[in-house]
């Protein structure tokens, strides 16, 4: 389930933003603004959710 705050890849092949991972701001009306920052700019933009997939950031950490 995709809520604000989740980190989220984009997964549309045909979107500019095809594979950006980002950090998602609202959610509203089946719709996501998703924040991407990356060394000198910030940048939101609006998805359909179905573009979208939660990304789990724990995933390759190793347990101490």
């Amino acid at each position: 389930m995709i809520l604000p705050g989740s980190a989220v890849k984009v997964i549309n092949p045909s979107d500019t933003y095809y594979r950006f991972q980002g950090l998602v701001q609202r959610v509203s009306d089946g719709k996501a603004l998703v924040l991407f920052e990356g060394g000198n700019w910030d940048k939101t933009v609006t998805f359909r959710l179905a573009e979208l997939e939660e990304v789990d950031m724990t995933a390759g950490k190793k347990k101490k």
